[in-house]
Protein backbone atom coordinates (compact mmCIF):
# COMPACT_ATOMS: atom_id res chain seq x y z
CA UNK A 1 0.00 0.00 0.00
CA UNK A 2 1.75 3.41 -0.95
CA UNK A 3 1.96 5.97 1.84
CA UNK A 4 0.34 10.08 1.09
CA UNK A 5 3.04 12.37 1.76
CA UNK A 6 2.75 13.74 5.00
CA UNK A 7 3.24 17.13 6.00
CA UNK A 8 4.84 16.56 9.55
CA UNK A 9 5.49 13.46 11.63
CA UNK A 10 3.64 11.96 14.44
CA UNK A 11 6.74 12.69 16.73
CA UNK A 12 7.95 16.11 14.87
CA UNK A 13 10.50 14.46 12.47
CA UNK A 14 10.72 15.74 9.21
CA UNK A 15 8.17 13.73 6.74
CA UNK A 16 9.61 11.65 3.91
CA UNK A 17 8.54 12.98 0.13
CA UNK A 18 6.55 9.76 -2.01
CA UNK A 19 6.55 6.82 0.79
CA UNK A 20 6.23 3.91 -0.71
CA UNK A 21 5.97 1.56 2.31
CA UNK A 22 4.32 -1.96 2.73
CA UNK A 23 2.05 -1.29 5.85
CA UNK A 24 -0.25 -4.29 5.02
CA UNK A 25 1.90 -7.01 4.99
CA UNK A 26 2.28 -7.22 1.24
CA UNK A 27 5.54 -8.60 -0.39
CA UNK A 28 7.70 -6.02 -0.68
CA UNK A 29 8.74 -4.49 -4.46
CA UNK A 30 4.78 -3.94 -5.38
CA UNK A 31 4.01 -0.17 -5.96
CA UNK A 32 7.65 1.03 -4.93
CA UNK A 33 8.72 4.61 -6.44
CA UNK A 34 12.46 3.33 -6.65
CA UNK A 35 14.35 0.37 -9.09
CA UNK A 36 15.29 -2.69 -7.84
CA UNK A 37 18.62 -1.60 -9.04
CA UNK A 38 18.90 1.30 -6.55
CA UNK A 39 18.55 4.10 -9.29
CA UNK A 40 17.32 7.20 -7.35
CA UNK A 41 13.63 8.09 -7.57
CA UNK A 42 12.67 11.26 -9.72
CA UNK A 43 13.19 14.42 -8.18
CA UNK A 44 16.80 12.58 -6.09
CA UNK A 45 19.91 14.92 -6.36
CA UNK A 46 21.76 12.97 -9.26
CA UNK A 47 24.82 11.09 -7.24
CA UNK A 48 28.47 12.56 -8.38
CA UNK A 49 29.79 11.44 -12.12
CA UNK A 50 31.81 7.81 -11.79
CA UNK A 51 30.35 7.07 -8.50
CA UNK A 52 27.14 4.18 -8.70
CA UNK A 53 25.20 4.45 -5.63
CA UNK A 54 24.88 0.69 -4.13
CA UNK A 55 21.67 0.80 -1.70
CA UNK A 56 22.27 -0.97 1.75
CA UNK A 57 19.38 -2.75 4.04
CA UNK A 58 19.09 -2.30 7.63
CA UNK A 59 17.20 -5.39 9.53
CA UNK A 60 14.64 -3.97 12.46
CA UNK A 61 14.25 -6.93 15.13
CA UNK A 62 12.22 -4.55 17.78
CA UNK A 63 8.28 -2.90 15.96
CA UNK A 64 6.99 -1.18 18.88
CA UNK A 65 3.22 -1.40 18.99
CA UNK A 66 1.08 0.94 16.76
CA UNK A 67 4.77 1.36 15.10
CA UNK A 68 4.10 1.59 10.92
CA UNK A 69 6.07 2.28 8.01
CA UNK A 70 5.42 5.84 8.08
CA UNK A 71 6.95 6.53 11.14
CA UNK A 72 10.19 4.97 10.59
CA UNK A 73 10.11 6.62 7.57
CA UNK A 74 9.91 10.13 9.39
CA UNK A 75 12.56 8.82 11.83
CA UNK A 76 15.38 7.59 9.69
CA UNK A 77 14.98 10.05 6.73
CA UNK A 78 16.73 12.47 8.98
CA UNK A 79 19.84 10.33 8.77
CA UNK A 80 19.64 9.90 4.89
CA UNK A 81 17.53 8.85 2.22
CA UNK A 82 15.59 6.08 2.95
CA UNK A 83 14.00 3.87 -0.19
CA UNK A 84 11.50 0.73 0.71
CA UNK A 85 10.05 -0.61 3.84
CA UNK A 86 8.85 -3.60 4.56
CA UNK A 87 7.16 -4.69 8.09
CA UNK A 88 6.31 -8.13 8.80
CA UNK A 89 2.71 -8.83 10.50
CA UNK A 90 2.02 -10.93 13.34
CA UNK A 91 1.00 -14.35 12.53
CA UNK A 92 -3.19 -14.52 11.54
CA UNK A 93 -3.63 -17.23 14.49
CA UNK A 94 -2.13 -14.12 16.82
CA UNK A 95 -4.28 -11.73 15.58
CA UNK A 96 -7.23 -13.92 15.40
CA UNK A 97 -6.40 -14.21 19.13
CA UNK A 98 -6.38 -10.42 19.53
CA UNK A 99 -9.43 -9.79 17.33
CA UNK A 100 -11.20 -12.38 19.68
CA UNK A 101 -9.70 -10.88 22.95
CA UNK A 102 -11.10 -7.52 21.77
CA UNK A 103 -7.97 -5.48 20.29
CA UNK A 104 -7.96 -4.33 16.38
CA UNK A 105 -4.84 -2.86 16.23
CA UNK A 106 -2.69 -4.60 13.87
CA UNK A 107 1.29 -5.37 14.96
CA UNK A 108 4.87 -5.92 13.26
CA UNK A 109 7.10 -8.08 14.25
CA UNK A 110 10.26 -7.21 12.37
CA UNK A 111 11.08 -4.95 9.58
CA UNK A 112 13.64 -4.34 6.88
CA UNK A 113 14.46 -0.61 5.73
CA UNK A 114 16.40 0.43 2.77
CA UNK A 115 18.81 3.51 2.00
CA UNK A 116 19.69 4.45 -0.83
CA UNK A 117 23.48 4.57 0.32
CA UNK A 118 24.93 1.37 1.46
CA UNK A 119 27.52 3.65 3.21
CA UNK A 120 24.60 6.08 4.73
CA UNK A 121 22.66 2.52 6.22
CA UNK A 122 26.01 1.35 8.14
CA UNK A 123 27.03 4.22 9.74
CA UNK A 124 22.96 4.59 11.07
CA UNK A 125 23.03 0.90 11.76
CA UNK A 126 26.07 2.00 14.10
CA UNK A 127 24.97 4.66 15.26
CA UNK A 128 21.08 4.30 16.52
CA UNK A 129 21.72 0.67 17.49
CA UNK A 130 20.45 0.36 21.48
CA UNK A 131 19.49 4.27 21.19
CA UNK A 132 15.99 6.08 22.07
CA UNK A 133 13.63 5.22 18.92
CA UNK A 134 12.23 9.43 19.43
CA UNK A 135 13.62 11.93 22.38
CA UNK A 136 10.09 14.36 21.98
CA UNK A 137 8.30 13.47 25.57
CA UNK A 138 5.02 13.08 23.93
CA UNK A 139 6.51 10.23 21.70
CA UNK A 140 4.67 6.91 22.27
CA UNK A 141 7.78 5.49 21.16
CA UNK A 142 10.20 7.61 23.48
CA UNK A 143 10.94 4.30 25.85
CA UNK A 144 11.67 2.07 23.06
CA UNK A 145 14.84 1.46 21.36
CA UNK A 146 16.36 0.92 18.15
CA UNK A 147 17.68 -3.09 17.35
CA UNK A 148 19.09 -2.71 14.13
CA UNK A 149 21.63 -4.20 11.87
CA UNK A 150 23.26 -3.68 8.79
CA UNK A 151 22.73 -6.38 6.60
CA UNK A 152 26.02 -7.12 4.15
CA UNK A 153 25.86 -8.19 0.47
CA UNK A 154 21.94 -8.42 1.27
CA UNK A 155 19.43 -6.97 -1.90
CA UNK A 156 15.71 -6.38 -1.15
CA UNK A 157 14.83 -9.51 -3.74
CA UNK A 158 16.56 -11.69 -1.10
CA UNK A 159 14.01 -10.54 1.04
CA UNK A 160 11.16 -11.44 -1.29
CA UNK A 161 12.86 -14.74 -1.60
CA UNK A 162 12.60 -15.19 1.61
CA UNK A 163 9.42 -13.97 2.43
CA UNK A 164 8.01 -16.59 -0.21
CA UNK A 165 10.22 -19.61 1.08
CA UNK A 166 9.04 -18.66 4.76
CA UNK A 167 5.34 -18.60 3.68
CA UNK A 168 5.90 -22.40 1.75
CA UNK A 169 7.61 -23.40 5.08
CA UNK A 170 4.32 -22.50 6.75
CA UNK A 171 1.93 -23.86 4.53
CA UNK A 172 3.77 -26.99 4.70
CA UNK A 173 3.74 -27.27 8.43
CA UNK A 174 0.33 -26.18 8.29
CA UNK A 175 -1.00 -28.92 5.74
CA UNK A 176 0.87 -31.31 7.68
CA UNK A 177 -0.97 -30.66 11.03
CA UNK A 178 -4.32 -30.84 9.11
CA UNK A 179 -2.83 -34.08 7.86
CA UNK A 180 -2.55 -35.57 11.77
CA UNK A 181 -5.42 -33.66 12.77
CA UNK A 182 -7.51 -35.81 9.74
CA UNK A 183 -5.43 -39.30 11.05
CA UNK A 184 -6.38 -38.53 14.58
CA UNK A 185 -10.03 -38.03 13.83
CA UNK A 186 -10.72 -40.79 11.70
CA UNK A 187 -8.68 -43.10 13.84
CA UNK A 188 -11.01 -42.19 17.21
CA UNK A 189 -13.88 -42.77 14.94
CA UNK A 190 -13.09 -45.96 14.06
CA UNK A 191 -12.08 -47.01 17.21
CA UNK A 192 -15.68 -45.58 18.41
CA UNK A 193 -17.45 -47.29 15.92
CA UNK A 194 -15.83 -50.47 17.02
CA UNK A 195 -16.76 -50.23 20.35
CA UNK A 196 -20.28 -49.75 19.46
CA UNK A 197 -20.46 -52.54 17.18
CA UNK A 198 -19.05 -54.49 19.87
CA UNK A 199 -21.89 -53.53 22.30
CA UNK A 200 -24.79 -54.22 20.17
CA UNK A 201 -23.30 -57.49 19.17
CA UNK A 202 -22.75 -58.20 23.46
CA UNK A 203 -26.48 -57.24 23.72
CA UNK A 204 -28.03 -59.19 20.98
CA UNK A 205 -26.06 -62.18 22.23
CA UNK A 206 -27.75 -64.63 24.52
CA UNK A 207 -27.23 -65.04 28.20
CA UNK A 208 -24.41 -67.45 28.31
CA UNK A 209 -24.44 -70.58 30.86
CA UNK A 210 -23.30 -70.64 33.87
CA UNK A 211 -19.37 -71.25 33.04
CA UNK A 212 -17.86 -74.62 35.11
CA UNK A 213 -15.40 -74.59 37.76
CA UNK A 214 -12.39 -75.82 37.20
CA UNK A 215 -10.47 -77.48 40.63
CA UNK A 216 -6.98 -77.36 40.39
CA UNK A 217 -4.86 -78.62 43.28
CA UNK A 218 -1.58 -77.90 44.29
CA UNK A 219 1.26 -80.33 43.92
CA UNK A 220 2.70 -81.38 47.05
CA UNK A 221 5.86 -80.79 48.36
CA UNK A 222 8.50 -82.39 49.09
CA UNK A 223 8.23 -82.51 53.07
CA UNK A 224 4.04 -83.33 52.31
CA UNK A 225 5.51 -86.46 50.14
CA UNK A 226 8.06 -87.80 53.07
CA UNK A 227 5.41 -87.17 55.92
CA UNK A 228 2.78 -89.22 53.68
CA UNK A 229 5.06 -91.94 53.29
CA UNK A 230 6.26 -91.96 57.06
CA UNK A 231 2.50 -92.05 58.05
CA UNK A 232 1.61 -95.19 55.23
CA UNK A 233 4.86 -96.82 56.77
CA UNK A 234 3.39 -96.76 60.29
CA UNK A 235 0.02 -97.80 59.24
CA UNK A 236 1.42 -100.68 57.56
CA UNK A 237 3.82 -101.48 61.08
CA UNK A 238 0.78 -101.15 62.79
CA UNK A 239 -0.91 -103.37 60.82
CA UNK A 240 1.66 -105.95 61.10
CA UNK A 241 1.81 -105.81 64.99
CA UNK A 242 -1.86 -106.24 65.40
CA UNK A 243 -1.81 -109.03 63.21
CA UNK A 244 0.88 -110.78 65.13
CA UNK A 245 -1.07 -110.00 68.40
CA UNK A 246 -3.92 -111.96 66.79
CA UNK A 247 -1.87 -115.10 65.90
CA UNK A 248 -0.10 -115.18 69.27
CA UNK A 249 -3.42 -114.79 70.95
CA UNK A 250 -4.87 -117.73 68.84
CA UNK A 251 -2.27 -119.76 69.56
CA UNK A 252 -2.14 -119.19 73.24
CA UNK A 253 -6.24 -119.67 73.05
CA UNK A 254 -5.21 -123.13 71.23
CA UNK A 255 -2.42 -123.97 73.94
CA UNK A 256 -4.71 -123.07 76.80
CA UNK A 257 -7.55 -126.19 74.98
CA UNK A 258 -4.80 -128.42 74.48
CA UNK A 259 -3.58 -128.22 78.10
CA UNK A 260 -7.54 -128.90 79.76
CA UNK A 261 -7.80 -131.72 77.30
CA UNK A 262 -4.86 -133.68 78.12
CA UNK A 263 -5.37 -132.58 82.23
CA UNK A 264 -8.89 -133.90 81.89
CA UNK A 265 -8.03 -137.10 80.35
CA UNK A 266 -4.78 -137.86 82.96
CA UNK A 267 -7.66 -137.29 85.69
CA UNK A 268 -10.05 -140.09 84.29
CA UNK A 269 -7.02 -142.64 84.20
CA UNK A 270 -5.89 -142.05 87.93
CA UNK A 271 -9.27 -141.87 89.14
CA UNK A 272 -9.99 -145.33 87.02
CA UNK A 273 -9.39 -148.92 89.57
CA UNK A 274 -5.82 -150.01 89.51
CA UNK A 275 -4.27 -146.99 89.08
CA UNK A 276 -3.15 -145.44 85.91
CA UNK A 277 -1.70 -147.95 83.24
CA UNK A 278 2.03 -147.80 82.58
Amino acid sequence: MLEEPQAAGEDGSPPGAGQAADEDGSPPGAGQEADEDGSPPPGAPNPPQGKKIVPGIIYLGHIPPGFRARHARNLLSVYGEVGRIFLQPEERFVQKRKKKAGARVKNYTEGWVEFRDKRMAKLVAASLHNTPMSTRRRSRFRYDLWNMKYLHRFKWPHLSERLAYERQVRQQRLRVEISQAKRETNFYLQSVETSQRFTRRAAAAPAPAEEKSWGFVQRPTEEEIQQRKAGAGGRRLRGQLAKAQEIQLKSQTSRSLLAKIFNTAAAASEEAPGGPVL
